[in-house]
């Protein structure tokens, strides 16, 4: 089982079936993307290169912030000020993620890019995006298995 706000996302995006409608959605979420950027308390420049999305286009980073009540907080960069669709995925797994049981951020398949962005994105950037999604998933895996 995957969160519940993911579904609700995923919903909303199976609803659209006009491409330039996704597009314009896609670009409100990226729109949110300075509250999840990574705050300098956490990380600073240069970044750790093992927060780099491995195969991400648009130099993407992510972060996972232990919570007093065993979730996580996640928090995302992207370097490339043209990595729109990078900022997007960020915001919308922030949004549903962050503060969620770990069980459920582990379960979530990468396939929801493709849910997301429809299944005509280039096979660089949907790597790039499942790339994101693996790392949260990891970070929730790590805490569950107590490594």
């Amino acid at each position: 089982m995957i969160p519940e706000k993911l579904t609700e996302i995923l919903d909303d995006f199976s609803n659209i079936s006009d491409r330039n409608e996704r597009v314009e959605y896609l670009i409100e979420i990226a729109d949110r993307f300075p509250a999840v950027k990574v705050p300098p308390e956490v990380a600073t420049r240069p970044y750790d290169e093992a927060r780099r999305v491995p195969a991400c286009e648009s130099d993407a980073f992510v972060w996972a912030v232990e919570q007093p009540d065993d979730t996580l907080k996640f928090y995302f960069d992207v370097l490339n000020p043209q990595g729109l669709s990078a900022m997007a995925m960020s915001v919308i797994l922030d949004e549903t993620c962050s503060g969620q049981p770990l069980e459920q951020v582990a379960a979530i398949p990468t396939e929801i890019v493709l849910q997301i962005f429809g299944r005509e994105i280039s096979m660089g950037k949907g790597q790039g995006l499942m790339g994101i999604v693996s790392l949260v998933q990891h970070e929730a895996r790590k805490r569950l298995s107590g490594a």
